[in-house]
């Protein structure tokens, strides 16, 4: 897959997306050209997304999500690094999710948020002005960031690596930003069998909605309306083309240290945790906003947070690693 986005597609689409990002729609020629390019597809799909994200996924940064946050990268650190880090760069940042939560337990005192959407990028900064953070953001493709060397002591990363053409780039990328002893720690990115399922999951469910929604007999005063779940089955069409790779542990390691880092180490999670959070979040995004009510959201957590202490304590035990659904990696440059 190409590594740039051509001058001509860049120049002529960069006005249809930012009107893409009021209308909450892409014009049909933004998704025209992001078919054939994967970067393009991704800053149509996540300046789309800016705005309704943290609904969309139950981010939030209060308690729930640091404590989520600080745990997956306890996981991969452990005591290996002396905290806080001074400076810290989030990559493929989105709204913030991981940096901002990271922060606020205490892993860094000021940061950076990345992202190749402008969209994502400017929600980052003004969730992080709300939380009091320093933190600025700026546009940067991964694969060439706009950093000096050695210019960071910690580069995270929730869920990004998989959306990037050049994996290998991106992470000899991350390297030549951290300072010597500097550690990336990257995690929630999807394992080959463990995507495999859940998708899968996914749209039977997303399927089983719609279908409940157009049966006559079958009260319809919980589903969105027929034109937004359209527009929903648009989205997921354009997010398969975001998605460009899936990982196996071993695999995703050995990139790590062809890339020169030292200390590799990874960490899956989520197996029964993720066979039951996909099919709730795919159901959710096709009911009207309030109608499931907190009964659902403290079900949804509750399940998802036993299932996910069964996944850790008992199936991690005899399960193998690449079956879970997320994989985590960290390193350190020497």
């Amino acid at each position: 897959m190409t590594n740039d986005i051509g001058d001509a597609v860049s120049d002529a689409v960069s006005d249809a997306v930012s009107d893409a990002v009021s209308d909450a729609v892409p014009p049909v020629d933004a998704l025209d050209a992001a078919w054939s390019d994967p970067k393009l597809a991704n800053v149509v799909y996540h300046d789309w997304e800016a705005a309704t994200y943290d609904d969309k996924w139950s981010i939030s940064y209060d308690d729930r999500c640091i404590e989520y946050a600080h745990d997956i990268f306890d996981r991969l650190v452990g005591d290996h690094m002396h905290l806080p880090a001074e400076t810290a760069l989030e990559i493929g940042g989105g709204t913030g999710f991981f940096l901002l939560n990271l922060m606020q337990s205490g892993v860094a005192t000021s940061g950076t948020v990345t992202d190749i959407s402008q969209g994502m990028v400017d929600q980052a900064v003004r969730n992080a002005e709300q939380l009091g953070l320093q933190v600025s953001g700026q546009v940067a493709d991964v694969e060439e960031l706009p950093f000096d060397d050695a210019s960071f002591d910690l580069v995270v990363g929730h869920a990004f690596l998989h959306h990037i053409p050049d994996v290998d780039q991106a992470l000899r990328e991350i390297m030549r930003v951290l300072r010597p002893g500097g550690r990336f720690v990257v995690c929630g990115e999807p394992t080959r069998k463990g995507d495999f399922v859940a998708r899968r999951l996914s749209r039977l469910t997303w399927r089983s909605a719609r279908f409940a929604a157009a049966v006559p007999l079958v009260p319809n005063n919980w589903a969105k309306s027929s034109e937004e779940l359209e527009q929903s089955s648009r989205e997921e069409a354009l997010e398969a083309i975001v998605d460009l790779h899936t990982f196996d542990p071993e695999r995703l390691a050995a990139a790590c240290m062809r890339a020169g880092a030292v200390d590799v180490r990874t960490c899956t999670e989520e197996l029964t945790a993720a066979w039951f959070g996909w099919p709730v979040r795919t159901f959710e995004a096709a009911v009207k906003p309030g109608v499931l009510g907190w009964s659902w959201a403290n079900f949804a957590y509750r399940g998802w947070q036993r299932l996910n202490a069964l996944d850790r304590n008992v199936l991690a035990a005899v399960v193998p690693d690449g079956f879970f659904y997320n994989v985590g990696v960290t390193g350190v440059k020497p």
